[in-house]
């Protein structure tokens, strides 16, 4: 059980921007850029990596939701950010996609 998971099943507050049936957008409590919303799935997925075949619609969801957010918060450009566990900085083991964008972003990133 997560912080994410507990967002999803609506026992926790957030600022949400989007919602459906399976995934929900809310504003990062620590945002990176001027912009930063992360996107998750309701079903409890913990890692990208841990996902499986049966999964891969609503991971297609998730990027349509990811871009549907940007557009909807004024976004020209964005980045897409996908942590693959602690290595990769996966701090919640719930999968989720960072949204940022309303400033330049450099390249690499971290």
């Amino acid at each position: 059980d997560t912080v994410f998971g507990r967002i999803a099943r609506g026992e926790m507050q957030a600022d949400l921007v989007y919602e459906d049936d399976r995934a929900l957008a809310f504003r990062d409590v620590a945002p990176q850029a001027p912009t930063h919303v992360l996107v998750i799935p309701r079903k409890p997925i913990a890692r990208l990596s841990e996902a499986g075949e049966d999964d891969e619609a609503l991971l297609g969801h998730l990027l349509t939701v990811a871009a549907r957010v940007a557009r909807q918060e004024g976004l020209g450009d964005f980045r897409l950010v996908v942590n693959d566990g602690a290595g990769a900085g996966q701090s919640v083991f719930h999968l989720h996609l960072h949204v940022l964008g309303g400033r330049p972003l450099t390249w690499p990133p971290g």
